[in-house]
């Protein structure tokens, strides 16, 4: 995977994503079925995330995380996350889990169309 510094395809992204966050369904799944607010869900992809962690190895996207921010970085290569800008954060990692997981936010007008 090394060498290639094009973007990300959506695919890579879901991932990187799914690596970084693989404890949420386990630890809050039951939860998330309910369906949760952007609140809720930032606090328990924070804890999911961690206070700082990663995982790479050959041919596997080297993927780093931090629950401060709602941060993950996501390469095809080795990467200084002090240096690079996080491939998800904030709200963009709130988003991604609902479109990932399919999460529901019951407080949304939206909720109803699903």
């Amino acid at each position: 995977m090394s060498g290639d510094h094009s973007p990300l395809t959506h695919a890579e992204r879901e991932v990187a994503f799914r690596q970084a966050t693989r404890c949420l369904i386990a630890w809050h799944g039951d939860e998330l079925k309910q369906g949760v607010s952007d609140d809720r869900l930032a606090e328990l992809l924070k804890r999911a995330l961690g206070i700082f962690g990663g995982s790479c190895g050959p041919n596997r996207l080297h993927v780093s995380h931090q629950g401060s921010g709602l941060k993950i970085w996501a390469s095809r290569e080795i990467h200084n996350h002090c240096q690079m800008a996080p491939t998800f954060q904030g709200a963009q990692t709130v988003n991604m889990a609902r479109e990932v997981y399919g999460i529901t936010d019951p407080n949304s007008p939206q909720a109803c169309l699903l």
